[in-house]
C-alpha cells in the first residue's frame, strides 16, 4: 500500500520541511494496534485475573499479551507532547494554549460519554471509569498553563513529576483533601451523589508530567539527522540502563519491589513487572526509553509497512472510539451465538481462549484499517479546524 502524501499543515524536523515525521506517526500507530489487544484480552478473554499478578502463574504468553500494552499509554501521552512542540513551531504561545486548552476540554467530555458508553454500553451512569483519555485531557490542560514558561522549566517540572512521585506511595493526605489526592495518585473507587461511583484508573500524575516532558523532548528533532539520531539513542538506551540499574537496586522507582520466583524465567517477568497505576518511574523508564531508542530505526522502515501502521497512528481518536464499539459489539454476538448469553456487560460473559482472543483482535485490527484509512484522507484532502479534534 503507497502511503499517503502528509497534511500540507505539518511540519517536519525543525520546519525545514513539510512533511510529518514519519517515525512518530509510526511508532503511535504501532501502539494503537497493540492497544487493541489489550482491550480485545479485556471483552473477550476467559483468564479471571489480571496476567501479570505473578501469583497466579499465568503462561509466558499470556503475562505478555498483557505486558507488551504497558507500551501504549505512555508513548502516546509523550509524542502528543512531542506534537504539540512540532505542530507548534512559528506560532504563538496563546494559540497553542488556546488550542490545548480547548482540545483537552473536549477529551475530558468525550471520555465520560462516548468512551464510558463504548466500555459499558450502559447509559445509566452510575459508575464512570476515568481511563487513558481523562489523563490524556488533563495533560493537555496543563500543558496549556505550562506552555508559556521556558522550556527548561517545562521540563524541569516534567522531570520532578515523573522522577519525584513515587517518593508519595502510601501518603494519607488529610480527610478533606483525600478525594483530591485520589484523583491525583491514587488508582480506586469515588463516591459521588447517590451510590454513584467514579473509578479512576488513571490518576494525574505523573500523566501531566509525562507530557510535559514529551513536549520538550520535541527539541531534538530540530537537529540535524546524525545528531538527532545520536540523540534518541543516548536518551533512549539511558532511560533503559537507569530503568536496569535502579529495578536492580529494587529500592525506589517502583510501589512493588521484584522477587526471586520458583524458575528463573519468572524471576525474570518479576523484574520487568513494573506498576501502571500510577505509572512509576521504573514503568516510564522501560516503555519510554524502548520507544525512543526505537524512533531511529523506524524511520527507515519500508513505505508499505511504514505505510500501514501511519494510518492508525494520523487518526488516533477516530480509531480508538471505533475499535471500541467494535469489540464489544461482536462479543456480544459472538457471546450470543457460541456461548447462549446476552450479557451487554464486558464483565458478565465466560469468555474464550487466548488463540481466540488473538483472533478476534486481528480481524478488528484489519477491518478498522478501511474506515481510518478513508478518514486519514478526509484530514488530508479538507483540513477542516474541526476535524483535528476527531
Amino acid at each position: 500500500m503507497a502511503e499517503a502524501a502528509p497534511p500540507p499543515s505539518q511540519t517536519g524536523y525543525g520546519g525545514r520541511d513539510k512533511k510529518r515525521i514519519r517515525s512518530i506517526d509510526i511508532l503511535r500507530g504501532i501502539v494503537m494496534v497493540i492497544m487493541a489487544l489489550d482491550h480485545t484480552r479485556d471483552f473477550y478473554s476467559n483468564y479471571p485475573f489480571d496476567p501479570t499478578q505473578l501469583e497466579h502463574h499465568p503462561s509466558a504468553i499470556l503475562f505478555f499479551t498483557r505486558w507488551i500494552t504497558h507500551f501504549c499509554a505512555p508513548v502516546f501521552v509523550f509524542l502528543s507532547g512531542t506534537s504539540v512542540w512540532l505542530s507548534g513551531k512559528g506560532k504563538a504561545k496563546t494559540d497553542i494554549s488556546k488550542k490545548l486548552l480547548t482540545r483537552g476540554l473536549w477529551l475530558l467530555v468525550l471520555e465520560v460519554t462516548v468512551i464510558h458508553t463504548g466500555w459499558a454500553f450502559d447509559f445509566n451512569f452510575g459508575m464512570f471509569f476515568l481511563q487513558v483519555i481523562w489523563a490524556l485531557g488533563w495533560s493537555m490542560i496543563f500543558l496549556s498553563a505550562v506552555v508559556f514558561l521556558p522550556r527548561q522549566l517545562v521540563l524541569a517540572i516534567g522531570l520532578l513529576l515523573v522522577a519525584g512521585h513515587n517518593a508519595f506511595d502510601g501518603f494519607q493526605p488529610p480527610a478533606q483533601w483525600a478525594v483530591l489526592w485520589d484523583f491525583l495518585h491514587v488508582q480506586g473507587p469515588v463516591a459521588y451523589g447517590h451510590g454513584g461511583t467514579i473509578m479512576i484508573i488513571y490518576p494525574l500524575i505523573p500523566w501531566i508530567g509525562v507530557m510535559a516532558v514529551g513536549y520538550c523532548f520535541g527539541a531534538v528533532f530540530d537537529q540535524e539527522e546524525q545528531q538527532r539520531n545520536r540523540s534518541l539513542y543516548i536518551i533512549g538506551l539511558g532511560c533503559i540502563g537507569l530503568f536496569v540499574v535502579l529495578r536492580g537496586i529494587n529500592v525506589y522507582g517502583d510501589p512493588s519491589p521484584w522477587v526471586v520466583q520458583d524458575a528463573g524465567w519468572r524471576t525474570v517477568l518479576s523484574f520487568i513487572n513494573v506498576s501502571k497505576y500510577p505509572p512509576s518511574l521504573l514503568y516510564l523508564l522501560m516503555t519510554l526509553g524502548v520507544a525512543i531508542t526505537l524512533l531511529p530505526m523506524l524511520e527507515r522502515t519500508g513505505k508499505r509497512v511504514g505505510g500501514i501502521f501511519t494510518v492508525y497512528g494520523r487518526v488516533p481518536m477516530f480509531y480508538y472510539i471505533l475499535h471500541l464499539y467494535l469489540i464489544h459489539s461482536v462479543v456480544l454476538v459472538a457471546d450470543y451465538f457460541f456461548k447462549g448469553t446476552t450479557a451487554v456487560t464486558v464483565f458478565a460473559h465466560p469468555g474464550y481462549s487466548l488463540p481466540v482472543v488473538y483472533l478476534f483482535w486481528l480481524a478488528a485490527v484489519v477491518i478498522l484499517y478501511f474506515p481510518s484509512k478513508w478518514f486519514m484522507g478526509v484530514k488530508g484532502r479538507y483540513g477542516y479546524w474541526w476535524l483535528s479534534y476527531l
